[in-house]
């Protein structure tokens, strides 16, 4: 099994900053991909950013230029470098991973989420 646990999250002013971090563990053969979304109350769940193996990264439209997914393939662990925060980007913020934990066996992995809120 694997798991994902973020960390980071917490109260900031808009335009502030947050650095979000996601450590995998458990019986990890192969990392694919790893990716961050976000789920604000009453809304549904959407991509934030993701990066690859090769570290290609994806970005939501509302978040390109202030947010930077990055990887240390190393240690296993994901971050989101949250920059010129806004009040729209509060929210639970979930890591997710796509990983090989033998050399067959594939699957999708979510993390509890960490709550992030950008309020004066």
């Amino acid at each position: 099994q694997v798991q994902l646990m973020e960390s980071g999250g917490g109260l900031v002013q808009p335009g502030g900053s947050l650095r979000l971090s996601c450590v995998a563990s458990g019986s990890i053969f192969h990392i694919v991909s790893l990716g961050w979304y976000r789920r604000a109350p009453g809304d549904q769940r959407e991509l934030v950013a993701t990066i690859n193996a090769g570290h290609a990264t994806d970005y939501a439209d509302s978040v390109k230029g202030r947010f930077t997914i990055s990887r240390d393939n190393a240690r296993n662990t994901l971050y989101l470098q949250m920059n010129s925060l806004k009040a729209e980007d509060t929210a639970v913020y979930y890591c997710t991973g796509r990983i090989y934990t033998t050399p067959r066996q594939l699957d999708d992995y979510w993390g509890q989420g960490t709550q992030v809120t950008v309020s004066s």
